[in-house]
This record gives structure tokens, C-alpha cells and sequence, in this order.
């Protein structure tokens, strides 16, 4: 059996724009889980959701029929407090019926605040305690190259979870080892719950980090579907090291009173603010 991105179209100029349509619908869908939850991180949803949307309807090879097909390629979403994204892109891609998403952290329901494995199709790990998901990630990848497999393994960070000293280990394994089939990602929106990264502990100069621990090393807008496309599309052949990709994004992009506003790292919606999010997410 063969495996495929979901659903992509040939033409660039229509993945980037499919791409583009499949963000707009996790920030919907991921607030309107928010706000009727009264539970959740939109504003880190919000600064994932067009890398979401890319790996997961331009770049990756998975089968939602088959999720635990063995040539698929991995995702661990390592910023695991992030699920309005995660299950909203998720459920787009067919992995479950996206009408489950209405039972977004209710009682006994499988879409509870930290995405578990056991519970549903296509998490490939639990996460929710911050810094575990890229050593997780770099043990996939070290079984795929021991077994000669083509998989990629793809891993989504915060950059304040960077913080975790059990990141740098991990990363430092996978440049000992040339894993050029893993792909960090760094969702870089520069703020944390309560305050910016630099003014909580500083990462900068971070893309000479990840150098320095033996990553080819690329920097983008995080919100350009097209640059996102190319750098995550590439062919990992090309390079004899893992990949990190420093995403610059804006957390609660697309909401004018979310956007860089640290309050919503957790924030819950009013009626009226989830009305006017609604207008503007168009």
C-alpha cells in the first residue's frame, strides 16, 4: 500500500492556497473548542496552525485509515498543550470524525488537555510535560535509520519549552548521529506563559545553537505557506544533518487582540470576543 500527503494538489499555486484554507479552519475550529470548553492555549494554536496545516496537507505521507502504518512519517506535537490545533488538524486530515471535536475536554471525552496516544488515532506519543517530545522524536528517528526505513520524523517545539535542558541533550544525540530524517520545528513566537522568552531566559542567538549542535539551520516566517512548503518539502537527502526549521511566528495570529498578547497564552474567550474573532478569521 502506498502512502500520500492528504488530499494535495499538483499545482503549487493550489496546495498554497489549500494549505492556506486548512489554517484558516483550525483557528476557527481550535477557538470555537476554546470557547466552548472554557479550556485552553488558543494563542499557541493560533501560531501553529500554518505549520500545522502545511506538514499535514503539503508535506507529510501518512494514511488516517492506517495510522500506525509502518512507513508513515512521524509527527510529535512536542508543545502538547496546544490540542485545539493538533486535534483540529487531526480531524481535518480524517484521522477521526471532526464532529468529535465538539467533546473537546469534557468529561471521559479522548480530547482531553494533553494528547494521548491510547485515546486517539495519529498521536504518535504523549505529551504535555514540556521538553520530552524532541528526545522522543530523536529515538524514532535513530530506529529509522537502524532499520533502513524512509520515514521522516517531524517535531513541534515551543521556544519556550526550549528551556528544558532535556531538548539540548537530545539534540546533541541527534548531530552525533546525522539524523537528516528528523525536522525540528520552533514555533518562535517569543512569548511563554506569563512573559517574553528573552526576558524569562534568553535563547538568542538560537538558530547558533542548534548550529552548534550540528543542525543545518533554517529561519522563515512561520505564517508563509510557501517558504513553509519549501523548507519543510525539501528532500532530506540533500543534507548529511537533522534539520531545524526556526519558525518566527506571532502568537494569536489573525486575532487583532490576540496577536503577541501574552494573556492569551490560556485566555478564554467572552461571547463578544469570540464573535469578533469569528468576523475577523475570514
Amino acid at each position: 500500500m502506498s502512502l500520500s500527503t492528504a488530499s494535495a494538489p499538483v499545482s503549487g499555486a493550489d496546495r498554497i492556497d489549500m494549505v492556506r484554507a486548512k489554517a484558516l479552519n483550525i483557528r476557527r475550529s481550535a477557538f470555537t473548542m476554546v470557547h466552548e470548553a472554557q479550556l485552553g492555549h488558543p494563542g499557541g494554536d493560533f501560531s501553529a496552525a500554518d505549520i500545522l496545516a502545511t506538514l499535514y496537507f503539503g508535506v507529510m505521507r501518512y494514511d488516517p485509515n492506517e495510522p500506525r502504518h509502518p512507513d508513515r512519517d512521524r509527527f510529535i506535537m512536542s508543545k502538547g498543550h496546544c490540542t485545539g490545533a493538533f486535534y483540529s488538524v487531526l480531524a481535518q486530515a480524517g484521522f477521526f470524525p471532526e464532529a468529535q471535536l465538539k467533546t473537546y475536554m469534557q468529561p471521559l471525552s479522548k480530547l482531553n488537555g494533553h494528547p494521548n496516544r491510547n485515546y486517539l488515532p495519529g498521536i504518535e506519543t504523549n505529551t504535555g510535560p514540556l521538553g520530552h517530545g524532541l528526545p522522543v522524536a530523536v529515538g524514532i528517528a535513530i530506529a529509522g535509520k537502524l532499520t533502513a526505513k524512509d520515514y521522516r520524523t517531524f517535531v513541534l517545539t515551543g521556544d519556550g519549552e526550549l528551556q528544558e535542558g532535556s531538548n539540548w541533550e537530545a539534540a546533541m544525540a541527534a548531530g552525533h548521529r546525522k539524523l537528516n530524517r528528523l525536522t525540528v520545528i520552533v514555533d518562535r513566537n517569543r512569548l511563554q506563559q506569563g512573559d517574553r522568552t528573552e526576558a524569562t531566559n534568553s535563547l538568542d542567538p538560537l538558530d547558533d545553537k542548534w548550529r552548534a549542535f550540528g543542525f543545518h539551520v533554517e529561519m522563515i516566517d512561520g505564517h508563509d505557506h510557501a517558504a513553509l512548503l519549501d523548507v519543510l518539502g525539501a528532500d532530506p537527502e540533500s543534507r548529511d544533518k537533522p534539520l531545524c526549521v526556526i519558525a518566527n511566528t506571532i502568537k494569536g495570529k489573525g486575532v487583532s487582540f490576540m496577536e503577541d498578547n501574552v494573556s492569551w497564552h490560556h485566555g478564554v474567550p467572552t461571547d463578544e470576543q469570540f464573535a469578533q474573532a469569528m468576523k475577523e478569521l475570514i
